[in-house]
């Protein structure tokens, strides 16, 4: 286990570093035979993990790596030294989980680890292409590219996060109001609205008897309706997002909404596009680069057909566009482009282009959803507002017809 330390040298100066030990005493002994008086010991290994639990709510987001690659790609294009350049981001950042995370990028460094290495062991934060990229980028020796790209490639993610938020957030509002404005209607007018009616001695048709029933149940259990509601959609979150089956299951679902299937599939397509240009383009072998596609495309019908591009066609000296078109999943658009720009020799930028165009069918999709949703809910709300203004109103008939 790697350990890391803070000692005072004989001279009164501060040190840090690190060593491999079994435990802590073998560390102390390291210390002492070398003249140090040791500060705090702590193994690193678990250093991230725990800073994450004991700054509640804190960890690598996607704008601390957009400024971690960017502004290391920036010192490295300088001529800036590695270990000067992460020590200047340790003193720029103020996020302790950040800072924690660069200390231990260097004591790697010290330890001759390889730079890969370090944010290869948090999987949570670093996607699988992320770390190939630098590996690849540490081996031809191009970090400060690898880096750029890298930023390039956040800085896209962010803002097509950014794009579907903005879209679905007049939607969720009217969700929102809708059900605040029903609540309104079932638990406060509709039950002192049939207490009226029951108090005159007059019986409202069937149809409003029924409307006023589950107006007076709503009413008597609203709290424990609301409390099993918030235990449902809470279990069902853990569910669908924090395992392997939930995930699978909520995958199937969204292939039964067609408008969502269709912002889904090219989201995979995007992906994969993406990732596939951004490994070739670092000089990854392509059956490599299939793989890692294959588990950053989000999609399990694509990941399984890249696979099998990888597998059964690529390995076993297939071309890559031959291999594309026996998988039906792929537009067509997609393997064409793909078999000419094999044989002209430039498939990353072809890869590139198709996320491009990926990337505005995206926002098409996204907008075709936002118009059928909004008149949807609308629809919705005024449904259920006619049909408690019926349950109201044809009562009030009857009875002033009675006069």
């Amino acid at each position: 286990m790697r350990y890391h330390y803070i000692a005072f040298q004989p001279d009164g100066k501060v040190v840090e570093g690190a060593v491999e030990a079994k435990e802590t005493a073998e560390v102390l002994i390291f210390l002492t035979k070398r003249g140090l008086r040791p500060i705090t010991v702590k193994p690193v290994g678990l250093e991230l993990s725990k800073e994450g639990k004991r700054f509640f709510g804190q960890k690598i987001t996607l704008t601390d790596k957009t400024f971690l690659t960017k502004y290391l790609s920036l010192m490295l294009k300088a001529g800036t030294d590695l270990f000067k350049a992460i020590d200047i981001l340790i003193a720029d950042f103020d996020k302790p989980v950040v800072k924690a995370f660069l200390s231990e990028i260097r004591s790697g460094l010290e330890r001759g680890e390889p730079l890969h290495a370090a944010f290869a062991r948090y999987p949570k934060f670093f996607s699988e292409v992320f770390v190939n990229l630098i590996k690849a980028g540490e081996s031809s020796g191009n970090l400060d590219r690898v880096f750029e790209d890298l930023t390039l490639a956040l800085e896209k993610e962010s803002e097509l996060r950014h794009r579907i938020r903005a879209a679905l957030i007049y939607p969720i509002l009217l969700l929102i109001m809708a059900v605040i404005i029903l609540t309104f209607l079932v638990t406060f007018a509709l039950p002192r609205i049939a207490e009226v009616f029951g108090g005159g001695g007059f019986e409202p048709p069937l149809f409003s008897r029924v409307v006023f029933s589950v107006g007076l149940f709503l009413n008597n259990y609203i709290w424990l309706i609301l409390g099993l509601g918030a235990v449902i959609i809470v279990s069902c979150a853990f569910f669908f997002f924090k395992t392997a089956a939930g995930r699978k299951v909520s995958a199937r679902f969204l292939n039964f909404l067609p408008l969502v299937k269709v912002i889904v599939r090219k989201l995979a397509l995007e992906r994969f596009a993406s990732t596939l240009s951004s490994l070739l383009k670092s000089g990854l072998p392509i059956i490599n680069s299939l793989e890692i596609a294959a588990n950053a495309a989000g999609q399990e019908e694509i990941a399984v057909s890249l696979r099998r591009v990888a597998r059964e066609g690529v390995a076993k000296g297939v071309t890559i566009g031959e291999a594309f078109k026996k998988e039906a999943i792929f537009p067509r658009v997609v393997t064409n482009l793909i078999a000419i720009s094999e044989k002209a020799g430039h498939l990353d930028e072809i890869l590139k282009t198709l996320s491009d165009f990926y990337e505005v069918e995206i926002d098409r999709a996204l907008k075709t959803l936002v118009a059928f949703l909004e008149p949807a809910l609308l629809l919705m709300i005024g449904v259920v507002v006619a049909v408690i203004a019926l349950a109201i109103i044809v009562p009030i008939f009857q009875l002033v017809g009675q006069f």
